[in-house]
């Protein structure tokens, strides 16, 4: 039935993106220049530093990369090597032009070794455009939500037009790992891959330190330019949580101790709060004209929400309906909406669906009191006319007889 939508309709239903959360503490220090929170499950924000500001984003710029190649490539597509995919600057594997190679074995040299040539290899295979391939890229990124990013290249090197910000990367981060095969590639340490060279480089590290070095981690992608700083997705799950820190403009080691502590302070000072599940009966709404007077409204999808730990439950909602709710209604229309909120913020909204269906009683439809009142009037005429001639007949009957 269409109330039983699943939770993950989600950057086409905005109203799963929950508001900053104002915190309960100062929050961490850190050194990157801008950095952000969010729970992986439903978007929320738990700590923003400079989120919205543009920065380079550099190798990070490879996990859209990969999802775009991921939703229109197949993992054992060879690609021929072209020669704008050689001698790229920066981390590389050593592509050869006319080589061949396969998608997957590219994405996991991209992924883990951050190679540059094989970033421009996977943009390349797309109709041989590197260009159209960038489309695709800043298309996705406007379809979740990426509204300041804007890429130039597929590997991150620097450009005045290729720029995004902490809060961009973490809803590019957070629609790629809802790909199994992305979630499976960036939680690799180690991948040896087939090149026809033996001499090529086959052994790669992944070189997100943070899987070795942080309980629960499992992704996403490391960056590096002088422009750029040291930047990082990192991705963690702990207790059926998932929390993405994004960090930009940092230095050094500083990178490792600066998602580490963001990461700590997300699961340790917030615990999930299964607001409203999917399916469940909010209220009974009013119909007019139904065959009864009310109709079951259902939550149309899950809402969860991270409370501080040192305060209490207080979610209140509102529940805000259509007006002028009329029968017929259909099962999974859409009646209104429940409003849930923290204290006096707003936290989320879930639209209300009808349970069942409300058919309309025929006393309050028009044509059918027209139709009875002409079939009346006929039936009374026919009568009335049946009546006049059967008199008719017996008068004429009687003249007949006695005169």
């Amino acid at each position: 039935m269409h109330y039983q939508r699943g939770l993950w309709v989600f950057f086409v239903l905005p109203f799963l993106m929950l508001s900053s959360l104002p915190l309960a503490f100062a929050g961490p220090e850190i050194v990157g220049q801008a950095a952000v929170v969010i729970d992986s499950k439903n978007g929320q924000v738990l700590f923003e530093k400079n989120p919205h500001q543009r920065m380079y984003p550099a190798s990070t710029t490879k996990t859209l990369t990969a999802i775009i190649a991921l939703e229109n490539f197949g993992l054992p597509d060879l690609v021929t090597i072209p020669k704008n995919a050689c001698n790229i600057e920066g981390s590389a594997i050593g592509l050869q032009e006319g080589e061949e190679i396969s998608m997957e074995h590219l994405l996991y040299s991209m992924l883990l070794n951050s190679g540059n040539d094989s970033a421009v290899a996977i943009a390349s295979h797309y109709g041989s455009s590197v260009d159209g391939f960038m489309g695709l890229m800043n298309e996705k990124a406007a379809e979740v939500g990426a509204v300041n990013t804007h890429f130039k290249n597929p590997n991150g090197l620097p450009d005045p037009e290729h720029y995004t910000t902490a809060y961009d990367l973490s809803l590019i981060a957070r629609y790629a790992m809802q790909n199994e095969e992305f979630r499976k590639i960036v939680a690799t340490k180690t991948k040896t891959i087939q090149r026809e060279d033996p001499k090529a480089q086959t052994y790669l590290l992944n070189s997100n330190k943070l899987l070795w070095r942080y309980e629960g981690a499992v992704g996403t992608k490391t960056g590096y330019t002088e422009a750029a700083r040291q930047c990082l997705i990192a991705t963690a799950v702990r207790q059926d949580r998932e929390l993405i820190a994004v960090v930009l403009g940092s230095e050094g080691g500083s990178i490792w101790d600066d998602t580490t502590t963001l990461l700590d302070y997300g699961f340790t000072n917030f615990k999930p709060l299964n607001i409203v599940e999917s399916g469940s009966h909010i209220t009974d709404v009013p119909v007019r004209y139904g065959v009864s007077g009310a109709v079951p409204a259902l939550a149309g999808y899950s809402l969860t929400f991270n409370i501080p730990t040192d305060k209490p439950n207080e979610i209140r909602q509102e529940v805000k309906l259509k007006e002028k709710i009329t029968a017929p209604i259909e099962a999974g229309d859409e009646l209104g909406e429940v409003i849930y909120y923290f204290g006096e913020q707003e936290i989320g909204k879930v639209c209300l669906l009808s349970r069942q269906e409300m058919p309309r009683k025929i006393l309050y439809l028009w044509w059918p009191w027209i139709l009875l009142v002409a079939a009346l009037f006929t039936l009374r005429g026919i009568v009335r006319y049946h009546n006049h001639a059967r008199r008719r007949r017996y008068v004429q009957y009687h003249r007949r007889k006695y005169y």
